[in-house]
């Protein structure tokens, strides 16, 4: 199970409205799989930026040396999914890495219509979802 709380949720809904209709990423940052804080990057995929992401490796490293400092880690990543289920992709599945989480926001117009958690344990399985708990 995911943890956040109701504003951290909704910065990841302000961010992935804000970047449609383009994917919008990001990384999910905390502790035992408690969200306490978002990290908002440039989707640098520019070639196809409605149907993909991609965090540039200097911006995920500049995330986990900041965040390792304040004794914190990265659980996994946000995007969103512009106009398409919340569900991962065949290229998110390949791209993901095991043990995190991967939030995907579904955003249909501009607006969040839906969102779900992903991991996987086994570097063969399938992703599979993920409870999410948002917190007052």
């Amino acid at each position: 199970m995911l943890y956040l709380s109701k504003d951290i949720y909704n910065e990841i809904i302000s961010h992935a409205e804000k970047s449609y209709p383009y994917e919008g990423c990001g990384v999910l940052v905390g502790r035992d799989k408690r969200v306490v804080k978002i990290c908002p990057v440039e989707n640098i995929n520019k070639d196809r930026a409605n149907d993909r992401y991609e965090i540039d490796p200097k911006d995920l490293l500049r995330v986990e040396k900041g965040v390792s400092e304040k004794g914190l880690n990265v659980l996994g990543f946000f995007h969103s999914h512009p106009d398409h289920p919340d569900m991962p992709s065949e290229f998110d599945r390949q791209r993901a890495w095991q043990f995190y989480s991967y939030m995907i926001v579904s955003v249909h117009n501009g607006k969040s219509v839906s969102v779900k958690s992903w991991t996987f344990e086994d570097e063969n399985e399938p992703f599979r979802e993920e409870e999410v708990k948002i917190e007052d």
